[in-house]
């Protein structure tokens, strides 16, 4: 688990969920969170991990320019605004497609 600000001065957590599947290999997957609350989940099944460990050391080692990078692409693909909020204009467009 790794603290860090992101571009707009807000705190997000990076850390590691493993997925309850059966395979074994890559069962642990980049999340990001907001500081201090549990939501919204911002997850980033993308990048994967064998064991809880190389997730943690990987994440302790990504640079905050990638933390950065990764959580502001994942708040876009998710439609919130600077601030985490949801932007009205993205969810007009989800419900009328």
């Amino acid at each position: 688990m790794r603290a860090f600000t992101d571009e707009s001065g807000r705190e997000w957590i990076a850390t590691a969920v493993e997925e309850d599947t059966p395979r074994h290999h890559g069962r642990w997957y980049l999340v990001f969170h907001p500081a201090g609350a549990e939501t919204p989940l911002l997850p980033m099944p993308e990048v994967r991990w064998q064991s809880r460990a190389t997730a943690e050391r990987t994440i302790r080692t990504m640079s905050l320019f990638e933390l950065q990078r990764r959580v502001a692409s994942l708040a876009r693909r998710a439609g919130l605004d600077d601030a985490g909020a949801p932007r009205p204009d993205v969810h007009r467009l989800v419900r009328a497609g």
